[in-house]
C-alpha cells in the first residue's frame, strides 16, 4: 500500500491541507451534513415503507449509524489525514476494499449533490426557475468552499443555526397546536409493512444520519484531530438523535403514518394542519436553508475523498491540486461543480435517497470491518460496536428497495471495472506488476 499523503505537485506548492477546524466546527459542519435536506425528506417515504413501523426504523438507523460513528472516530484517531473510509479500507485491508469505499461515495454523494440542489430550488424558486437556481446554488457553495475551510465553517454555522430554530418551531407548533389531530395515535397499532417495512424505514432514514462521514473525510484540516474528530462524530450524532426522534413523534401525532406517507413537503403540512399556516413559509425557508447546509457540506466532503483517491491515483492526478494560498483541493472541487451543474440541467435526481443510502451503507461496512482489524493500542471502542455495525449496514443495505440495489451494484460494477482496466494499462505500460 502506498503512503496516502502522496501527490503529484510541482516543486513549491502545498501538498496538504491546513489544519483550520476545532472541535466546534467539526461539530457543526456534522451537523450541516445531517441535518439538511434529510429530514424534511426522509420521513415520508420512511412512513410509506413502516407506517407508525418508522420510530423503530429510526431507532435502527440511530444504533446503526453510532455504531458507524465510533468505527469512523477511532479509525480517524489513527489516519488524520482527508479520505475518509477511503484511507481506512487501503491501511486496513487493502487497495481494493478502500476503492470500493472511495468510489461509493464520490459516485453516490455526486448524485446526491445533484438532488439535493434541486432540492433547495423546489423551495426557493418558482416554477420555470428551479434548474438555473440549482445550478446557482451549487457554483455559489462551491465558490464558497474553493476560498477555504473556515469559510465553510463560517456558512455552515449560520445555515445550520436557522434550520434547528425552524425545527424548534416546528416541533413546539405541532405539539402546541395538534392536540385535536392526536388521535391519529390510534393508529399506530402496528407497523403497514411488517418487519421488512421497518427495516426498509431503517434504511432510508439512514440517509439522513450519513452526515457524519464529513467530519472524518475532513480529517487532514482538523486541529488536534486525534482528540477533536472522535469527541466531533459522537456530540454531532446525539445531537441529530435527539433532534431527528423529536421531529419524527411530531409529525406522527399530527399527521398520523398514512398521511405522512404521502406529504410532498411533511413538516409544512405538519403545521398547517395544526392550524398555524403562517409558519408554513418559515418552515419552508428552513426547509431551503438546510438544504443548502447538506449542499455545502458535500461538496467539501466529495471534493477531499477524490482528492485522496487522486493521490493514488484511483481518479485522475489532476484532482489532487492542492490551492497554494487557499489550502483546498481545489481542482476536484472545480470537477465536483461542473459535473453537477450539467446533472441539475438535464435530469431530476430527487429520488437518489436509496441509491445514496446503498452506497453510503456499504461506506460504513468496510469502515467497521476496518475498525475492527485495529489493534488493542489503537481502540478507543470495544469490537462488539463494529460487529454490530457492520451487521446493521448488511442488513439495512438487504431491506432497500430492490432498484436502489441494483443501481448501487450496477454502479460499483462499473467503478471495479475502470480500477481494474486502469492497473492493466499501467502494468503494461510499465512492464511489470502494479
Amino acid at each position: 500500500m502506498t503512503d496516502s499523503g502522496q501527490e503529484a505537485h510541482s516543486p513549491g506548492h502545498p501538498t496538504t491541507l491546513a489544519r483550520r477546524l476545532g472541535t466546534s466546527d467539526a461539530v457543526v459542519i456534522g451537523l450541516g451534513s445531517m441535518i439538511g435536506a434529510g429530514v424534511f425528506a426522509a420521513f415520508a417515504p420512511a412512513a410509506k415503507a413502516a407506517g407508525s413501523g418508522l420510530l423503530i426504523g429510526l431507532a435502527l438507523a440511530a444504533v446503526v449509524a453510532y455504531c458507524n460513528g465510533t468505527s469512523s472516530a477511532q479509525l480517524a484517531a489513527v489516519y488524520p489525514t482527508s479520505g475518509g473510509t477511503y484511507i481506512y479500507g487501503r491501511e486496513r485491508l487493502g487497495d481494493w476494499w478502500g476503492f470500493v469505499a472511495g468510489w461509493g461515495f464520490v459516485v453516490g454523494k455526486t448524485a446526491s449533490c445533484a438532488a439535493i440542489a434541486l432540492t433547495f430550488a423546489e423551495y426557493a424558486a418558482p416554477d420555470g426557475w428551479r434548474r438555473p437556481v440549482a445550478l446557482a446554488a451549487v457554483i455559489g457553495l462551491a465558490a464558497v468552499n474553493y476560498r477555504g475551510v473556515t469559510r465553510t465553517a463560517r456558512l455552515t454555522r449560520v445555515l445550520v443555526t436557522i434550520v434547528l430554530a425552524v425545527l424548534a418551531l416546528a416541533v413546539a407548533l405541532n405539539v402546541a397546536g395538534g392536540v385535536g389531530t392526536w388521535s391519529h395515535g390510534s393508529s399506530w397499532a402496528g407497523p403497514s409493512g411488517g418487519w421488512y417495512g421497518i427495516l426498509q424505514s431503517g434504511g432510508l432514514l439512514f440517509f439522513a444520519f450519513a452526515g457524519y462521514a464529513r467530519i472524518a473525510t475532513m480529517g487532514e484540516e482538523v486541529r488536534d484531530p486525534r482528540r477533536t474528530i472522535p469527541r466531533a462524530i459522537v456530540l454531532a450524532l446525539v445531537i441529530t438523535m435527539v433532534v431527528y426522534l423529536a421531529v419524527a413523534v411530531s409529525l406522527l401525532l399530527v399527521l398520523g403514518p398514512d398521511r405522512l406517507a404521502h406529504a410532498t413537503a411533511p413538516l409544512a403540512t405538519a403545521v398547517q394542519t395544526a392550524g398555524w399556516s403562517w409558519a408554513s413559509p418559515i418552515v419552508r425557508i428552513g426547509a431551503a436553508a438546510a438544504a443548502l447546509g447538506s449542499l455545502l457540506a458535500l461538496i467539501a466532503g466529495v471534493g477531499r475523498t477524490s482528492l485522496a483517491m487522486a493521490r493514488e491515483r484511483d481518479l485522475p492526478s489532476w484532482l489532487a491540486a492542492v490551492h497554494p494560498r487557499f489550502r483546498v483541493p481545489h481542482h476536484a472541487e472545480i470537477a465536483l461543480a461542473a459535473v453537477v451543474g450539467v446533472l441539475v440541467l438535464v435530469t431530476d435526481l430527487r429520488n437518489v435517497i436509496g441509491f445514496s443510502s446503498f452506497g453510503v451503507l456499504i461506506y460504513y461496512l468496510i469502515a467497521n470491518i476496518s475498525a475492527f482489524t485495529q489493534p488493542r493500542q489503537q481502540r478507543r471502542f470495544p469490537r462488539p460496536l463494529q460487529l454490530l455495525g457492520a451487521l446493521g449496514c448488511v442488513i439495512l443495505v438487504a431491506a432497500l428497495p430492490i432498484t436502489a440495489v441494483v443501481a448501487g451494484l450496477a454502479v460499483f460494477a462499473a467503478g471495479l471495472l475502470y480500477r481494474g482496466l486502469r492497473l492493466a494499462l499501467t502494468t503494461r505500460a510499465a512492464g511489470h506488476p502494479d
